[in-house]
């Protein structure tokens, strides 16, 4: 079951993502986003699973909470905090080359 909510819930931000930047930029934007979640999603996953094998065998504790759901639970974890200081600066953290602008 918590695989299943772990997918939904990258499904759900991948939308929210797209049609953000999608809005902001364009498409080529909002499909570049995609991607990146993407790749980060897969890596991480995998990162995530050897990081866990290392430390506890396939049972986990228990039919609920086997190694699998509990690397995912990990990485949507460690994911949470990085795709909020990414996509939450607008524009992935890029800044202007003067610094930022001035209130007006």
């Amino acid at each position: 079951m918590i695989p299943l909510v772990v997918f939904y819930v990258h499904v759900v931000a991948l939308a929210s993502v797209f049609t953000r930047r999608w809005q902001e930029e364009g498409t080529g934007e909002g499909a570049l986003a995609v991607f990146f979640m993407a790749l980060i999603f897969f890596v991480g996953w995998g990162i995530s699973s050897f990081i866990l094998k290392l430390f506890m065998d396939q049972a986990g504790f228990g039919p609920g909470l086997d190694r699998d759901a509990l690397s995912l639970l990990l990485l949507t974890i460690v994911e949470g905090g990085f795709y909020y200081v990414f996509f939450s600066r607008g524009g992935g953290g890029a800044t202007n080359a003067t610094g930022p602008s001035p209130s007006a």
